[in-house]
């Protein structure tokens, strides 16, 4: 146990502004301890086919933690290209997507190819007899899940969509341990606020320069409910531990942006799970003057209490991101989740020599993309604001 006044320091403040803030009386302040470092239990060869956003850096990262050799690199985008290259000097630049699908060598394929794309080369990947990993969102269309499914069911395969602001974030992992262990009893509800930069101005989430042609076309990025509603999606259904799940409703709207008419920048929507309940707002009016892309929370309310993230900042505290707050029947506690594990990439490479789901359920996987495109689909346009 610390005091306010310790807590409060640890998280960056000081002065008058600790004695404004503290109150008397104890309160917890824990900070995660680093994952223990481990070789990699496995070991496989991938290829990357589609560097058009720039999470495939982060993607490659997490196969490489968990033993994946990267082998090859196909981009569409010289600029994008030659950036990878200068990361990964030893990659081998196939000239066609065909050359990183085909080679009998690879075992997984990863893509952040434009997203309307993506469907289409995991399906390709499959078929070749390789696990597939794609950028969210992996999928864009009803037509694309079915025959995604259609060719899981074929082939055996495992189609993975890397939801990162879960499976990514310290905090939110941790989060998951928190409420498996019962911590907040059952979870009632997340509520998941989702903010975004279109000019990145701090943080790195690869918005750093000018968007592509294909970010403001809604059917080639799949719109902002299919998009980076993706995410939020995914941690409705992870938390609340839902198997079936529909929207209740969902709206957009392009309020700032009209010279791209086919873009939306305000998007929300309602959920209902078999076991909770979801609500997700999402925009891309994040001001210059936070330091970061986006002030991304989410909140988990449950029987017993309720978890708070604060993921990328605590805003006007401190700059650090994966801040973890819970409350339940005995305390309020802060949590430093800066040094906290990210399981995914050992956990997905494992599923891929071993034919396990232990990273990411396939199931869960795709429910969320066909909640994502639904809500999509049937959300209402706002035109008049």
């Amino acid at each position: 146990m610390t005091s306010r006044r310790d807590m409060l320091e640890h998280m960056g403040l000081s002065g008058a502004m600790l004695g404004a803030l503290a109150w008397s009386g104890p309160v917890a302040a824990e900070v995660l301890k680093p994952a223990p470092q481990e070789k990699p239990r496995h070991h496989i060869r991938f290829g990357v086919c589609g560097i058009s956003h720039d999470h495939i850096l982060s993607m490659v990262a997490a196969i490489v933690r968990g033993g994946g050799e990267l082998v090859s690199v196909w981009g569409g985008e010289p600029d994008k290209l030659a950036a990878f290259v200068r990361r990964h000097p030893g990659v081998k630049i196939a000239r066609s997507q065909q050359e990183v699908i085909g080679d009998p060598s690879l075992q997984l394929v990863l893509s952040s190819h434009i997203a309307s794309e993506r469907a289409g080369i995991g399906v390709r990947a499959m078929m070749a007899g390789k696990d597939f990993l794609a950028d969210k969102p992996g999928i864009t269309t009803l037509e694309d899940l079915a025959l995604v499914r259609r060719t899981i069911a074929a082939t055996g395969r495992i189609y993975g969509i890397l939801y990162s602001e879960r499976l990514e974030v310290p905090a939110a992992v941790y989060a998951g341990e928190l409420i498996g262990k019962g911590a907040i009893g059952q979870v009632i509800q997340t509520i998941n606020i989702a903010p975004h930069q279109i000019v990145q101005h701090g943080g790195d989430a690869g918005g750093a320069g000018p968007r592509p042609g294909w970010f403001w076309e809604e059917k080639l990025f799949g719109g902002i409910l299919c998009d980076i509603g993706s995410h939020q999606i995914d941690q409705f259904l992870f938390y609340t531990g839902s198997r079936e799940a529909q929207v209740v409703a969902s709206q957009v709207a392009n309020l700032r942006h009209r010279d791209h008419p086919h873009f939306q920048d305000f998007g929300d929507m309602m959920l209902r799970g078999d076991r909770g309940f979801g609500y997700v707002r999402l925009d891309w009016f994040t001001p210059d003057g936070l330091g970061t892309w986006g002030d991304g929370r989410l909140f988990v309310l449950g029987t017993d209490g309720y978890i708070e993230i604060r993921k990328y900042t605590n805003v006007a505290v401190a700059p650090r991101g994966n801040n973890l707050f819970i409350v339940d029947g005995k305390s309020a506690r802060y949590v430093d989740c800066s040094a906290g594990p990210l399981p995914f990439g050992p956990q997905f490479v494992a599923d891929i020599v071993e034919r396990t789901h232990t990273a990411q359920d396939q199931a869960q996987c795709l429910l969320a993309a066909e909640l994502a495109i639904r809500a999509q689909m049937q959300a209402v346009r706002v035109t008049n604001i």
